[in-house]
């Protein structure tokens, strides 16, 4: 069916949407002074606002009671502590002062250097600081340093600041050497810095201000070395590294060396200098040469033994002395007799070689005349009987059963001459012995005797001594055993011609041992 009209067609235009409104606009003023102004107001309102509160801020700070907070005593902050918690604050931390020398500190007890700090006197004072005294902005920003409150004695400050001189020194060095791969190379030498006492004391006394920053700087001196070229040094050193260290022990009691050599890799290693009134000298290191003596005592097995300290000095002067040779004396440890049967004090004694009045003083409380076979006593260390150093190279040797002296020099015979010992009822006593002293004319009053060239070698009985002299006389004139010699004559003392005992006196200097035999 058709309709009458034909179906609407649709308008292709959009649909009218509804009127916009205009947007709102703010309209500044655009004059520029008139934004500067508007800025500056602001400015000040702000600093305003500021200044109120940091006034409140202050006025709470300053009715507080408190130290201000950037407040600290000697550089210790108390800020924001009551005086008594300061007090106490104080009282632990002012027990002790920093000095300082340049990057060096060290902390003194302050009793040394004469100081007495008040503690609360101190917090007192740092209460003040920005309130009654000193500024108020470094007391509230800080850093504001309060001088502690003290007292000072000056004589204690005196000697401790002298005893702090021993710590604080530093020597100038002298130009020395090391060795690198085993060869001596130059060291420069260094300046030193001493401590200047009075001046470093006057201080003290005036410190006001010196310990606001809880340090006191000492006052130094600076020292140089006498010694600015080691070149001399260096040449010595490879000189005596050229050779073996060569230490020549030696026992005199048994006439027995025993050598040490020490290789120049070792020994090289302990060489040290030293500063002498001569500029600088080579020496050894006490503890590592002392080492090595000690570990041969414990090869040597306790019979015989070496005195380390001074086997180390001779070895140190050897080298200062510029020789890599050095002799030391083997001492000899006492050692213990067993009683045989029919044995005496007296036999005892001549089979040992000591006095007997010495076996006495070694075994106190011991009854020498009532001594049983198995029963052992303490013979002493017949060093006893060598108390001066032995003098190297020499040495007498007598023989009583030969009626016969041999004079050694170096190991070779240099005199060999007939001689005279005691007689029975006062026989010369066989042993090790030493020349103990001279005498050109020595007088026996028990024989009224005058001995020419006389060198005493052992003491008899306490008070008495045996030795060697040439043909007695007595009277004046009378000469005695001019034709003896070679037979038992004489009271215990060893006889040789007078002009033999003219030469060994010349010779022989105290310290030669005299080795008597049987």
């Amino acid at each position: 069916m058709h309709h009458p009209y034909p179906a609407p067609v649709q308008s292709q235009r959009p649909p009218l949407s509804p009127p916009r409104r205009p947007p709102v606009r703010i309209r500044l003023p655009r004059h520029p002074l008139t934004l500067m102004l508007i800025g500056i107001g602001a400015a000040l309102v702000l600093m305003v606002s500021l200044a109120v509160a940091l006034a409140l801020g202050a006025l709470l700070l300053f009715s507080s009671g408190r130290i201000l907070p950037g407040v600290s005593v000697a550089g210790v902050p108390v800020g924001g502590m009551q005086v008594d918690e300061a007090a106490a604050a104080l009282g632990g931390a002012l027990q002790a002062i920093t000095v300082r020398d340049g990057e060096r500190l060290w902390q003194v007890p302050a009793g040394q250097l004469g100081l007495t700090f008040d503690a609360y006197a101190s917090a007192e004072a740092a209460a003040r600081y920005g309130r009654d005294e000193g500024s108020a902005l470094e007391a509230i920003f800080g850093p504001a340093n309060v001088t502690p409150a003290f007292s000072f004695d000056p004589n204690m400050a005196y000697q401790g600041v002298e005893a702090l001189a021993h710590v604080v020194d530093l020597p100038a060095r002298n130009a020395t050497f090391r060795l690198e791969n085993g060869q001596p190379t130059p060291v420069a030498a260094e300046e030193g810095r001493v401590l200047h006492v009075p001046d470093t004391v006057a201080r003290l006394a005036a410190l006001p201000g010196e310990l606001a920053d809880g340090v006191f700087d000492l006052t130094m001196n600076p020292t140089y070395p006498s010694v600015t070229d080691a070149s001399a040094l260096v040449g010595q050193v490879a000189a005596l590294l050229a050779s073996p260290l060569t230490i020549n022990a030696y026992n005199p009691v048994t006439d027995a060396a025993l050598p040490l050599s020490i290789p120049p890799e070792m020994w090289g290693g302990w060489l040290t200098t030293e500063d002498s009134s001569d500029g600088v000298r080579l020496s050894l290191d006490a503890v590592a040469l002392g080492d090595f003596l000690n570990a041969r005592n414990a090869e040597l097995g306790g019979a015989q033994y070496l005195k380390v300290d001074e086997a180390v000095s001779e070895v140190q002067r050897a080298i200062r002395a510029n020789t890599p040779t050095a002799a030391v004396r083997v001492y000899n440890q006492p050692t213990q007799y067993t009683v045989r049967p029919g044995d005496t004090l007296g036999t005892i004694s001549w089979a040992v070689g000591v006095q007997m009045y010495r076996i006495e003083r070694a075994n106190p409380g011991l009854n020498m005349n009532a001594l049983s076979p198995g029963q052992t006593i303490t013979i002493p260390s017949k060093d006893d009987l060598l108390p001066l150093p032995a003098t190297p190279g020499k040495r007498i040797v007598v023989s009583i059963s030969e009626q016969r002296m041999w004079v050694y020099d170096n190991g070779q015979v240099k005199w060999d001459w007939p001689a005279s010992t005691g007689i029975a009822d006062s026989p010369t006593m066989p042993g090790v012995f030493q020349v103990i002293s001279h005498d050109d004319t020595a007088y026996a009053g028990n024989w009224n005797l005058y001995m020419p060239y006389f060198m005493s070698i052992y003491e008899a009985v306490p008070g008495f001594y045996n030795g060697i002299h040439g043909f007695p006389w007595r009277n004046g004139s009378q000469i005695l055993w001019e034709n003896a010699l070679g037979r038992r004559v004489t009271y215990g003392c060893i006889l040789v011609s007078t002009r033999n005992a003219e030469l060994l006196y010349a010779w022989a200097e105290d310290g030669v041992v005299t080795e008597i035999r049987p």
